[in-house]
């Protein structure tokens, strides 16, 4: 397989990562909208926790596919 293919790949698994990451950030942000006054406080602590692990998670996949793109305009 070529690098440039090889590479095009990557940024396609990027993508679908990235689009699981976000849809799990934005279900988790609306269930602590909804249930920040009623649920537990040890649940709202874990929950803001994991929003801000996974925030993190999608900043650093978007870092990784822009460091791809960079490598295909390179070849």
């Amino acid at each position: 397989m070529a690098k440039i293919d090889r590479i095009k790949e990557e940024i396609g698994w990027l993508k679908v990562v990235f689009g699981i990451l976000v849809a799990t950030d934005i279900s988790l942000l609306a269930w602590l909208a909804e249930k920040f006054a009623s649920a537990p406080k040890v649940q709202v602590i874990v929950s803001l926790v994991v929003v801000v692990i996974v925030t993190g998670a999608i900043v650093w996949v978007n870092h990784v596919a822009y460091g791809r793109i960079q490598q295909l305009e390179d070849l």
